[in-house]
């Protein structure tokens, strides 16, 4: 595995200027950037996938050890406050547990036999997406999770670092973001972290854009749960809704600060109205037609 491989150009890197230490750790952290790229095509194929196959009521799920598991859940955790994503459709396989999160649990990597319980735990169906992160795609633990969720009925999307993964093959799709070596071997905290985590963020992010959690760029299902929020969320409500900041203010809280009914109460329906376009379309655009429409 080429994320294990001990690279001789860095064999003394402990004895370097630290300056210049660094500065290959940076030039790392750009590879390991670029060698995305060549995933776009398919990290776009399973977002729609996924989006898809989620629709109203389906969960996303993340599963992974160590290092890979840790970086899957800060994406997943994310979309609640980002997107408000309903918590209860989000599933978290860790290896150990949550609590592996802030205390190391690396032997629990091996244990294929919890994954497949956890999975079961968790009920995963044919609603439901399964995301698997791996730096090396041989993890026990991680594959087990995608074999039990594909047997269940569920999307599953594979990624890791290394070429020939036999996690790739797992999942019925596939990202490959081949790394290479680490600065320091094994260290897959670095490059091949870096990758996963810009793979999920684009992931996740074109998954809640296809489920119609964005307009125009802007987050307007976005959870208002502090005065920062609550002042962007007003400014959203004026922006879209072409009105001055006081009546998005109090259309904002007519709509129980919920951006998308703030918006079409702005625009003049009633608050009942406006909860009512948003639970019965996909999207804020949608909903706006319908009420300029009705």
């Amino acid at each position: 595995m080429s994320t294990e491989t001990n690279d001789p150009r860095f064999a003394h890197i402990d004895v370097w200027p630290i300056a210049d230490a660094v500065q290959a750790m940076w030039e790392g952290q750009l590879a390991a950037v670029a060698a995305v790229q060549s995933q776009v095509p398919a990290i776009a194929a399973a977002a729609d996938a996924a989006a898809a196959r989620l629709g109203r009521e389906g969960r996303l799920a993340y599963a992974g050890a160590g290092t890979s598991g840790r970086i899957a859940v800060q994406d997943g955790v994310e979309l609640y406050p980002t997107f408000n994503w309903p918590q209860e459709r989000l599933v978290f396989l860790m290896a150990g547990g949550l609590s592996a999160l802030t205390e190391a649990a690396e032997g629990a990597e091996d244990d294929g036999d919890a994954a497949r319980r956890a999975v079961a735990a968790a009920g995963l169906g044919a609603a439901d997406v399964l995301v698997a992160v791996a730096a090396s795609g041989r993890t026990p633990f991680t594959r087990a999770a995608v074999a039990a969720a594909r047997a269940a009925g569920a999307l599953t999307i594979a990624l890791a670092n290394n070429a020939g993964a036999p996690l790739l093959g797992d999942a019925e799709h596939a990202l490959l973001v081949d790394t290479g070596t680490e600065l320091i071997a094994g260290s897959t905290r670095m490059k091949a972290g870096t990758a996963q985590k810009a793979v999920l963020n684009m992931l996740s992010t074109a998954i809640m854009l296809r489920r119609g959690l964005v307009h125009d760029g802007l987050m307007v299902n976005m959870r208002v749960s502090n005065d920062k929020l609550r002042d962007r969320a007003q400014r959203m409500v004026a922006e879209i809704a072409g009105v001055a900041p006081d009546i998005a203010a109090a259309a904002l809280s007519a709509g129980g600060e919920e951006i998308r009914a703030g918006v079409l109460i702005a625009l003049g329906a009633a608050p009942a109205e406006a909860a009512a376009l948003v639970a019965r379309h996909d999207t804020l655009r949608e909903a706006m037609r319908a009420y300029r429409d009705a």
